[in-house]
């Protein structure tokens, strides 16, 4: 009898309003399972998650809302002023996001599961992701088509857009750690996006 074939460790990744999002649901459409690496952190951050009581010893209780969870926006407001306090806040919540990543690979491989996607938006700019991947996957449109495709579904403004596209890996750093690419400007239908997920998943033999 044959031993089950390790399951293909895909990584997921792209900027704000690329469209990311869809593509990982287009691959657990075709049997992939999805692991959703900002789900995890936001869990783990959430009402009494695994990382708030290191958040609270390290930022201060200002930082932990009513119902026990982060406080995003003053954090976020900390971190994008403050880089060591964004630093202090990874390495609080990293560490737990790769503890329950591990765990949800493991049992998709235990379930038979050709394909694991890491949806990781985060991606290209870190290096803790690289060893733990056989391939990565970028979706990529222009900054144009991320500033209104996110102002239109978040209701943000055009200059709140900006700054956060401008925080993240830049376009071309993103598809420098690409092994494919699927493009999601505009005028690209979902059918056509289905199709080229489709071709992507044949790329890399499922």
């Amino acid at each position: 009898m044959n031993p089950r074939r390790r399951p293909l460790r895909l990584g997921l990744t792209g900027g704000i309003g690329s469209g990311k999002s869809t593509v990982g649901g287009m691959f657990a459409a075709l049997g992939g399972s999805l692991i959703d690496a900002d789900q995890l952190a936001r869990d783990v951050t959430g009402p009494q998650g695994a990382a708030m009581d290191a958040i609270r010893a390290t930022f201060g209780a200002d930082f932990v809302d009513a119902s026990g969870a982060l406080d995003r926006a003053r954090m976020r407001a900390l971190v994008f002023s403050h880089p060591e306090a964004r630093a202090q806040l990874e390495g609080i919540v990293h560490p737990l996001v790769t503890l329950h990543s591990n765990a949800k690979a493991q049992q998709a491989a235990d379930q038979g599961h050709a394909l694991i996607v890491f949806d990781i938006p985060l991606l290209a700019e870190s290096g803790r992701w690289a060893r733990r991947l056989d391939a990565v996957v970028v979706v990529d449109c222009s900054a144009e088509t991320q500033i209104k495709r996110v102002m239109q579904r978040s209701g943000l403004a055009r200059e709140v857009v900006q700054g956060i596209i401008a925080s993240q890996a830049s376009r071309t750093a993103r598809r420098a750690v690409a092994d494919a690419v699927i493009a999601n400007d505009r005028d690209c239908s979902l059918e056509d996006l289905r199709l080229q997920t489709r071709q992507v998943a044949t790329l890399f033999g499922l």
